[in-house]
């Protein structure tokens, strides 16, 4: 019988010290200094492709807040309607924002326009720019007239450097051929190489062995289903 692990590897990391920026190095730190009483700032939009970073950095910025005591609204395209806006909130967050719906967009809208008034500061991010977003144009325009980052995708240098630290911060031994078979035969994408990375933790742990080329190999014959983020579609 194979012996199941407690769940108790470290929860991740979401400030801007766990993160490895590679060439956002300017939308980092404009985010950074997005710090509560500072003054409310212009609203941020972050795009880009799957694996960029956008909701990565996002949660950075919501944890800075957070830190300090503060409290935040998050949003997405599946977060239930309403949306409403709570006067303790210093920050906004929407994510996802080119697959918002005609009533995500209209939630979307007021909740800007009522948190410019109320001075609560406002980022968001999506795949594409604000001027191609699939969006109403009242949003589209508000989306766009702030501070606008396109995120570039981690070089492989910093990809195996940001999958190096998460290992290291778990304290599991990652060995070079395990990194390079990763990075070989997955997506680059960081959010799926994370997963993986955590699937492979708790599995070796479940098998009682060093994660190895081999025992990665085993994992991905028994959890294929699991560990491939956008399957074909059934014909």
């Amino acid at each position: 019988m194979k012996q199941l692990p407690l769940p108790m590897h470290l929860p991740a990391r979401d400030g801007f010290d766990a993160l490895v920026v590679g060439r956002n190095d300017h939308a980092v730190a404009h985010l950074r200094g997005l710090v509560p009483g500072a003054g409310v700032a212009a609203p941020v939009y972050l795009w880009g492709d799957a694996g960029s970073g956008k909701t990565r950095l996002l949660r950075a910025l919501a944890e800075q807040h957070q830190a300090q005591g503060e409290r935040i609204g998050w949003f997405d395209a599946g977060t239930a309607l309403p949306w409403t806006l709570d006067e303790g909130w210093s920050l906004v967050v929407v994510d996802r924002c080119e697959a918002l719906d005609a009533a995500h967009q209209q939630a979307a809208f007021a909740l800007f326009v009522e948190a410019g008034t109320q001075g609560v500061q406002w980022a968001a991010g999506g795949r594409l720019p604000p001027v191609d977003l699939p969006v109403r144009d009242d949003l589209r325009t508000r989306l766009g007239w702030g501070h606008v980052f396109a995120l570039q995708p981690l070089a492989e240098g910093e990809t195996r450097a940001a999958l190096r630290r998460e290992a290291d911060r778990r304290g599991i031994l990652l060995p070079d051929e395990v990194l390079a078979h990763l990075l070989t035969h997955h997506d680059r994408d960081m959010a799926h190489l994370m997963a993986v990375l955590d699937r492979l933790d708790g599995f070796s742990l479940a098998e009682k062995r060093h994660i190895t080329v081999p025992l990665l190999k085993k994992m991905m014959a028994e959890n294929i289903h699991d560990l491939v983020p956008n399957p074909p579609p059934a014909p």
